[in-house]
């Protein structure tokens, strides 16, 4: 299992919340996502190593931007 935490930026809702988990949801190996909107943070855990291409590639699909890892 691997967890990483990430910054990302536009979240303002617990709407814009579900948006970002759904998508991370949907890629392979991930298998938790939790959404820090107020702290501009998503920490996904997954199966193995998570690809950051990949979790930028969702995050970016919901209408948000990654900026960074955090851990």
């Amino acid at each position: 299992m691997t967890t990483r935490t990430y910054t990302v930026t536009g979240m303002a809702c617990g709407r814009c919340a579900g948006f970002v988990t759904e998508e991370l949801e949907r890629v392979e190996g991930v298998t938790a996502v939790a959404v820090d909107v107020g702290g501009d943070r998503v920490t996904v855990t997954g199966e193995g190593e998570l690809d950051t291409a990949e979790v930028r590639a969702a995050v970016e699909e919901a209408g948000y931007e990654l900026t960074g890892v955090v851990g």
